[in-house]
């Protein structure tokens, strides 16, 4: 363990791994498991208590997990409950309410909040101030740009509660929001601004308020470009496929 200074504070009940970094004035709580070469910035909250712990006399934390290789850039608040897979990077200022399962190698940008109870893949890209409701589902390699919301009560306030879904390898451009149990395909592109209401099938170009179908994806051109999507055949900066290409992956022995 590397401590940076005496301000840090660690339950007597969390777990440290090797070459783990923790930075000033960040605080570790209780069934917090950190595994090796994780660095955690200044300021931060790891394990904070549900809100079971201000009544419960017998509240007991659950466990938090950040997996290794990971990196919780500075003033993250992360609750109790959530399980980080490895090499996933933050933002500064997120913040993770209680149990979400976030995939390896996934990147929460600043200021993400994800407001519980959400599954999110491996291989996504979540930038500035994206916001997930509840009890969504993002699958692998999506993209949500920032300002994207996911809403999850569908004639507020409710509680009838059902977070959207997206799929495998879809786009979300930035300020569109995704209504409350609505399905985007894989391999979609949602246009920027869009409000989506309604399912969208794999392979679609959506854009506007309502979104609708503008195009098969597979069939939009760029000028000067070509066909641009599926994005996977032109584009792997950080992605498992790396230098070999898209043609020459095989899922089954690099995800």
């Amino acid at each position: 363990m590397i401590f940076n200074n005496s301000n840090t504070q660690i339950s007597p009940s969390a777990t440290i791994g090797k070459n783990v970094r923790i930075g000033d004035n960040t605080i570790i709580l209780d069934r917090v498991i950190i595994e090796d070469h994780v660095t955690i910035g200044h300021n931060c909250v790891i394990g904070e208590p549900l809100n079971d712990y201000y009544s419960n006399p017998d509240y007991e934390n659950p466990v938090t997990r950040i997996g290794a290789h990971s990196l919780i850039r500075s003033h993250a608040i992360i609750y109790a409950g959530n399980t980080l897979g490895e090499y996933v990077t933050t933002g500064h200022r997120i913040i993770l309410r209680e149990n979400n399962l976030i995939g390896h190698h996934t990147v929460l940008g600043t200021q993400a909040d994800i407001q519980g109870h959400v599954k999110i893949g491996s291989y996504c890209r979540l930038y500035t101030s994206v916001v997930i409701s509840q009890l969504s589902e993002i699958g692998n390699y999506v993209f949500l740009y920032p300002f994207v919301v996911l809403t999850n009560d569908p004639y507020p306030p409710s509680n009838d509660l059902k977070g959207p879904s997206i799929s495998d390898f879809s786009v979300i451009a930035a300020h569109a929001t995704i209504f409350s149990g609505v399905t985007v395909g894989a391999n979609c592109l949602v246009g920027a601004g869009s409000v989506v209401k309604q399912d969208i099938a794999d392979y679609t170009l959506a854009a506007g308020d309502p979104a609708k179908k503008v195009t098969d994806i597979r069939k939009y051109v760029v000028m000067g470009k070509g066909k641009v999507y599926p994005w996977m055949k032109r584009f792997s900066r950080d992605m498992p496929w790396g230098k070999a290409g898209w043609e020459n992956w095989d899922p089954d022995r690099s995800a």
